[in-house]
């Protein structure tokens, strides 16, 4: 079936030999978060791939990703949701053997009370905010609990882990700080629950150095693509091509504007590539909005007036159309990476990423490794 829009490639080599750089930089393996239908780019392909690879901690978002994970990963895989349990679902996490992320000292209660009441021995980890304000207990919830040793007794911790705020910017003064508080957790964790792990860097945490790795790494977009800190060491493999295809070339037979608002005008003597792609396809951040282009026939074609829902123009004046085959306008790979574009349009790359989970036809690449 032909494509509604464009194609999304998806090499699998790349992805592997990320995740080898990833476990080379921690000396160990890390965990892979595949969140999100593994950030636009599919889920249960990309966690069976590095799988394979010899990942065995995966982390979700919600319940019904991680339920439909348990499907389709090894049974040995642990799964862990981020964003917790919701209330009246406990069941179902345990029956899953999935480990709810707890963060707040109702969670921990509930959860230590669902594995009392169904006599069960089910993990869970215990998230603390040390300074993200989001999702986690307050430093000053924490020293309670410690106070209160069978509270978090009952809920089987399996995990202690908290989550890095400027791990992108290697010289915030943040990333100390938080470092500084989570040792601090890991420390007490370790003393009452010396088998539990625990985990704080991010994708761009891990390349902070070592101090940062503690027993469990959770890397993101950096398996997919994503540089982690733009313009320095290292740079992940590109794993994602995004082409769309021409649906129509407009010759300017005297001056007109093009698209929406007629924001753009352009002279007689131009030509125009309509192609397949618009907002509704998440190209809006994919290629940004003022100053978008992408590459046909490896020559650089600026976008033109407003990116449509459905389609986008390009200028492809003096541009060579390939002889055979389908014309195509790449707007994403390794000569426009996931990270240039962050860096370009100032969308981060995980929205980059997400973005593409439209109306692509996604094709795999190098499945076999």
């Amino acid at each position: 079936m032909a494509a509604a829009t464009g194609t999304l490639s998806i090499d699998l080599a790349a992805v592997r030999s990320n995740w080898l750089m990833v476990r080379q930089a921690l000396g160990k393996s890390p965990a892979a978060v595949i969140k999100a239908d593994a950030y636009g780019l599919g889920a249960k392909v990309l966690g069976n791939t590095l799988y394979r690879q010899g990942c065995r901690d995966f982390f979700f978002a919600t319940l019904p990703e991680a339920q439909a994970a348990r499907s389709y990963l090894p049974h040995d895989s642990n799964l862990f949701i981020l964003g917790g349990v919701p209330y009246g679902a406990e069941r179902e996490c345990i029956n899953g053997r999935l480990v709810p992320v707890l963060s707040s000292v109702q969670a921990i209660e509930r959860w230590g009370a669902i594995c009392d009441e169904a006599d069960v021995v089910s993990p869970s980890a215990v998230k603390i905010d040390t300074g993200m304000t989001r999702l986690g207990i307050s430093l000053e919830e924490w020293v309670a609990l410690m106070e209160r040793p069978g509270l978090l007794q009952a809920c089987h911790p399996a995990m202690f882990m908290s989550h890095l705020a400027c791990a992108d910017e290697a010289d915030h003064p943040m990333n100390r700080e938080q470092l500084a508080r989570f040792t601090g957790v890991a420390r007490a964790a370790k003393a009452r629950f010396p088998r539990s792990r625990c985990s704080l860097a991010n994708s761009a945490g891990i390349f902070l150095g070592s101090d940062w790795h503690f027993d469990l790494a959770r890397p993101g977009a950096c398996l997919y693509g994503f540089d982690p800190h733009w313009g320095q060491q290292p740079h992940m493999a590109p794993v994602v091509t995004l082409e769309l295809p021409i649906l129509q070339i407009r010759e300017l037979t005297q001056s007109s504007s093009v698209g929406y608002g007629a924001t753009a005008c352009l002279p007689a003597g131009r030509r125009l590539a309509v192609a397949a792609g618009g907002y509704a396809d998440g190209l809006n951040r994919t290629i940004g909005r003022e100053g978008g282009y992408g590459y046909l026939s490896g020559q650089r074609v600026p976008v033109v007036g407003r990116i449509s829902m459905d389609t986008t123009v390009f200028d492809i004046t003096g541009a060579e159309l390939p002889i055979r085959g389908p014309a195509k306008i790449q707007v994403l790979g390794a000569s426009l990476t996931v990270a240039e574009i962050s860096h370009r349009t100032g969308a981060l790359g995980y929205e980059v990423l997400t973005s593409l989970a439209g109306r692509y036809e996604r094709e795999y690449l190098n499945r076999d490794g």
